[in-house]
């Protein structure tokens, strides 16, 4: 999980005014901007492990995009079931590269940031560095990437992450995979946003 990225990004306060809206349109314009024909398959990298509340927020989503994006050509990595992780990040990196050579991949991770910035997901282009949080030195990874500030950092960051609140980290996670999915239905089928309840209730 990195510290918050400093490339160019839009962030999103998940306690703030059609969350779900706004990420969905941020998404999907981030997304328009970096991707270009001929990338294949978009791979949805969720980094994270279920073994932490605080960075459980890729395989979250992972979970919850396997069971409802059933879209050709784009393949979800990390689950809850089958984590991608510190130890298994660069293996997973390997085999993409080895089986498709040109993929777009979208990668996904919990970070740390400063107090009054939880509780926000930021979109940006580009990769981002999981672990940097931890001081893990794992590579860059994504053609653009999603970051979720599940807590503060600057000290203990292991036992920040294993006390945050799950209620946070999964609120987040419904954002995110319920936005993705409203994002592509769009981006891939060419048919306008479906229309989102005025109290944003996100798929479970």
């Amino acid at each position: 999980m990195p510290l918050a990225p400093r490339q160019n990004y839009n962030s999103i306060d998940i306690n703030g005014n059609l969350p779900l809206t706004r990420f969905s349109e941020i998404f999907a314009s981030c997304f328009e901007r970096c991707y270009s024909a001929g990338r294949t398959p978009i791979i949805i990298l969720c980094i994270g492990t279920d073994r932490s509340t605080g960075d459980c927020l890729g395989p979250l989503v992972g979970y919850k995009l396997t069971n409802s994006l059933k879209k050709e050509n784009i393949i979800v990595l990390g689950t809850l079931d089958k984590p991608v992780h510190a130890k298994n990040l660069k293996l997973t990196m390997d085999e993409i590269a080895a089986k498709y050579p040109n993929p777009f991949i979208v990668a996904i991770d919990a970070s740390l940031g400063a107090m009054e910035r939880i509780g926000f997901v930021t979109v940006g282009e580009g990769p981002l560095k999981p672990g940097a949080g931890v001081s893990k030195n794992l590579p860059k990874v994504g053609d653009m990437h999603i970051s979720g500030i599940v807590n503060f950092g600057g000290f203990m960051e292991y036992l920040i992450l294993q006390n945050t609140r799950l209620s946070l980290v999964m609120k987040m996670a419904n954002i995110i995979s319920s936005g993705i999915q409203y994002a592509f239905w769009k981006a891939i089928d060419c048919t306008p946003f479906p229309a989102l309840a005025p109290s944003e209730n996100y798929m479970d």
